[in-house]
């Protein structure tokens, strides 16, 4: 019983890797639009990783000359325009 269990613990901690990398999603494919997400790491001025309302992770870059992510801190919640898989422009909805 117990290497059983041990055998399907085993299976579950190989197969986390994959999980993980199914939730990842190249921002190209995201549908143009408004979005409402959810800061995971601020990696420079043009680039910023989110969380998606759907659950996906996703790394944005600014698609204009006028947006900058350097103001932006892990866990704000911003609302932001996707235009052919870059930001156009963005809100940042939390209150500091």
């Amino acid at each position: 019983m117990n290497r059983t269990s041990l055998l399907v613990a085993f299976c579950l901690a190989s197969l986390l890797p994959i999980a993980v990398r199914a939730a990842t999603v190249d921002a190209s494919t995201i549908a143009s639009g408004t979005y409402t997400v959810k800061v995971v790491k601020v990696i420079d001025a043009k680039h910023v990783e989110v969380v998606m309302d759907s659950g996906a992770d996703t790394i944005l870059a600014a698609g204009r000359p006028t947006v900058d992510f350097s103001k932006v801190q892990v866990s704000d919640q911003l609302k932001l325009s996707i235009v052919n898989g870059t930001v156009a422009v963005f809100l940042d909805l939390t209150t500091h």
